[in-house]
């Protein structure tokens, strides 16, 4: 069994911080017209002062370099680091549509929960999905994010306006 077997497949996920589907509503809004996008990585329930195993997705991680406008965001992957900590995704469809399309479908192999934000991007304007693109329940955990070195608290148009 290798490091990311031992450290995730046996881990279910619990749910998705407040703070961190707030950051993540938050940052779809600000890309609207375009779309967002980024990956959703994981914290373990016990260092979240959780009595239960399992990871809670704690953090949102913005690739360098991601380019969106109103119907898609592309990841160039060479960018995309080979982290065990990823869970899936999350991204935005300013249409408002709570679906994945095939496009979608696509990426969705990679991690087992993908979150869509739609417009107007309220606190219920959010659905999750299962890699196979059906509909799961994903759980909001009110917890409080540890403080670390980790944490990408930043968006795409930070990245752009860096790179100018």
């Amino acid at each position: 069994m290798g490091l990311f077997d031992a450290l995730f497949r046996s881990s279910e996920v619990l749910g998705i911080a407040e703070e961190t589907l707030e950051f993540a509503i938050e940052s779809s809004e600000a890309a609207h017209p375009d779309e967002y996008m980024g990956f959703l990585r994981g914290t373990e329930a016990d260092k979240l002062g959780l009595e239960r195993s399992g990871l809670v997705i704690t953090d949102v991680l913005v690739v360098p370099g991601t380019e969106a406008n109103s119907v898609s965001a592309t990841v160039r992957t060479s960018q995309i680091p080979n982290d065990v900590k990823a869970l899936g995704s999350v991204h935005s469809h300013p249409n408002g549509v709570l679906r994945p399309s095939g496009a979608d479908l696509e990426t969705f192999g990679r991690g087992s929960v993908h979150v869509i934000i739609g417009a107007p991007y309220r606190r219920s304007d959010w659905k999750a999905f299962d890699s196979q693109g059906r509909p799961t329940t994903l759980n909001v955990i009110d917890v409080e994010l540890p403080e670390s070195d980790e944490f990408f608290d930043f968006t795409q148009a930070d990245i752009d306006e860096d790179l100018q």
